[in-house]
């Protein structure tokens, strides 16, 4: 997925250009499946800390290598059916990054009521065209919605799918850390001087302990002032759930997907059976439910609640007893 994610902007962004932040363990891998992105554009996370540390430490690189530098930030697990309408919508965003201080998103105009994704409100009054695509203001960004919220978000049609793409000047959104994360911004101007030093890796480690754990929408989006979505439609799923994983997997003709070897039916659709163990699998009268069965554990859940999946890691993550199950 991650050299889909390079491969998809290659006409945009050289793969000489990509900046690839990751976890410290992945490093290597990343090295291995992007042989042309430089070893110094590869940047190992020693800890967890959300996404605007990882947005900032990229930031402040990328400005040092380009003062005028426009920053696309694309997450590396997301399933595209239609680069082509991609690159269009990536046009767009960077030519209106360009322009100025604005800090550009892109939004999936959604196609159900989905309480998996935050939402960006957009202002349909305030509409401009670039490269033949409308770019609206942004009015606000909303929670992850319950089901009858997120029904009238569809409705309204002033709302989109918050995609975690976002597009920028380096110093425009390094401004905003100056202004809505001063201490995280403090701290990386401590860090600027010995990067692309030998005190390089170090000074990059000592800022990712220091500071705090945000993430970009909370800590920047939410409160920036100039904030503009470009509205797009080109097979965009978010591959971080198991209703994901079942949307992009093959299906019988009773519409489950099936993800192993031994399983059977009976008046059951649209389920997800995911097991490397050999054991049978049966489904008896069931409907949109997720089975994944791991070497230690096994899930059960609703497809339309897979997100709750989250509140079982954090469950797993408080027990000394369950933890060892994550």
């Amino acid at each position: 997925m991650i050299q889909n994610t390079a491969n998809r902007i290659r006409e945009i962004i050289p793969q000489e250009r990509i900046l690839v932040v990751t976890n410290d363990d992945y490093v290597d891998i990343v090295k291995e499946q992007l042989p042309k992105v430089p070893d110094t554009n590869i940047v190992g996370e020693p800890v967890a800390k959300n996404t605007a540390p990882c947005v900032a430490i990229a930031a402040e690189l990328l400005l040092k290598q380009d003062p005028d530098a426009v920053m696309v930030v694309l997450p590396a697990d997301h399933h595209i059916t239609d680069p082509d309408e991609f690159q269009n919508i990536l046009n767009a965003a960077i030519a209106k990054a360009k322009e100025g201080s604005d800090l550009v998103t892109i939004g999936i105009k959604p196609d159900r009521p989905e309480t998996g994704f935050g939402y960006i409100h957009a202002d349909d009054s305030q509409v401009e065209l670039l490269k033949e695509r409308s770019i609206e203001k942004v009015r606000g960004f909303k929670e992850k919605p319950d089901v009858n919220t997120a029904q009238k978000f569809l409705d309204d049609g002033n709302y989109y799918w918050n995609s975690g793409m976002f597009i920028w000047r380096a110093d425009s959104v390094l401004k905003e850390f100056s202004t809505q994360l001063p201490d995280m911004h403090e701290l990386l101007k401590n860090t600027s001087e010995d990067l692309y030093t030998d005190l390089h890796n170090a000074a990059i480690n000592e800022f990712y302990f220091d500071c705090d754990s945000v993430s970009i929408d909370y800590g920047i989006m939410e409160g920036a002032k100039s904030v503009f979505v470009v509205p797009g439609e080109f097979g965009w799923n978010d591959v971080g759930s198991w209703t994901a994983v079942y949307d992009l997997g093959e299906k019988n003709k009773d519409q489950n997907s099936i993800q192993a070897v031994n399983v059977t039916f009976a008046g059951s659709q649209k389920n997800l059976v995911v097991s490397n163990s050999g054991k049978m699998i049966s489904l008896v009268g069931m409907e949109n439910v997720a089975v994944v069965e791991t070497e230690d554990a096994i899930l059960v859940c609703d497809l339309n609640q897979a997100q709750g999946v989250k509140e079982i890691v954090e469950q797993l993550k408080g027990s000394e007893d369950l933890k060892k199950f994550l």
